[in-house]
């Protein structure tokens, strides 16, 4: 489990700073230091996922399945896009590229959306919006051939953030309204550039999402929402640090 937990953190860093796609030629270098630039990956071809599956009403309550070749039963990453918590600077199709990536590697990918804290979500929308949507998984595994027994989250930024909290659901207060019976397993989690920490995230001058997000997002329950206030996790985790935070067009949030 180990070397595999490595493996799919070296895979989805790379993958996130490149759009890693084999059939896709590199896009150009934009970026003052010679690396990407957040508009060179917008601008590159989006893969599509292999089909996309309802959990709930909202147009942001869905997850798009992707499926490597082969019968299987295929091995599966849940994934959690970033963005501060907001749909307006991010969605879950800005993970098509890592996702194409492990699935060219034999990885099926679980690639869940849910409401930002500016379309309906925040405390506990959008808590209760990611755990329906990892729950959903349960109820398509055995049509799509899907290994549920190691069971891996990965996130990035506010992903990050939530693909831990995923994992650390079982140790929620017993009085919280985030807790869900029979949450489903995840034994491992990869957390790409997270915030798990929203108590010292919610201290000025704050994470770079700003605080105000952070209030929304935590409804000031950190003992619910703050993945430290949770620990032990007692599940192999690998926090993959970024080095400097990408610069996203908006004015206050860079998660």
């Amino acid at each position: 489990m180990g070397a595999f937990l490595n493996l799919l953190a070296s895979t989805a860093l790379l993958a996130l700073a490149a759009g890693a796609m084999r059939e896709t030629p590199p896009s150009p270098a934009s970026g003052p230091d010679g690396l990407m630039a957040w508009p060179d990956l917008l601008e590159r071809p989006r893969p599509a996922p292999t089909t996309t599956i309802a959990y709930g009403e909202d147009p942001l309550q869905v997850v798009d399945l992707w499926l490597p070749d082969g019968p299987g039963p295929h091995p599966i990453v849940l994934m959690v896009h970033g963005g501060c918590w907001q749909t307006e600077i991010a969605d879950r199709t800005i993970m098509n590229w890592i996702a194409a990536d492990l699935r060219r590697r034999g990885l099926a990918v679980w690639n869940i959306d849910y409401r930002g804290v500016d379309r309906g979500g925040g405390y506990p929308n959008t808590f209760l919006d990611a755990a329906a949507a990892a729950d959903a998984l349960r109820d398509h595994a055995a049509r799509h051939s899907l290994d549920l027994s190691n069971l891996v989250a990965t996130g990035h930024s506010a992903g990050g953030h939530l693909a831990l909290w995923l994992a650390a659901r079982p140790r929620l207060p017993a009085d919280s309204p985030l807790r869900t019976a029979n949450p489903i397993p995840i034994r491992s989690v990869v957390s790409l550039g997270g915030l798990p920490d929203l108590e010292e995230a919610a201290r000025p001058p704050g994470s770079g999402c700003g605080t105000e997000v952070i209030a929304r997002i935590s409804g000031g329950r950190f003992a619910e929402t703050s993945v430290p206030r949770l620990a032990p996790l007692g599940h192999p985790q690998r926090l993959v640090k970024r080095p400097q935070a990408p610069r996203i067009p908006t004015p206050d949030c860079q998660g």
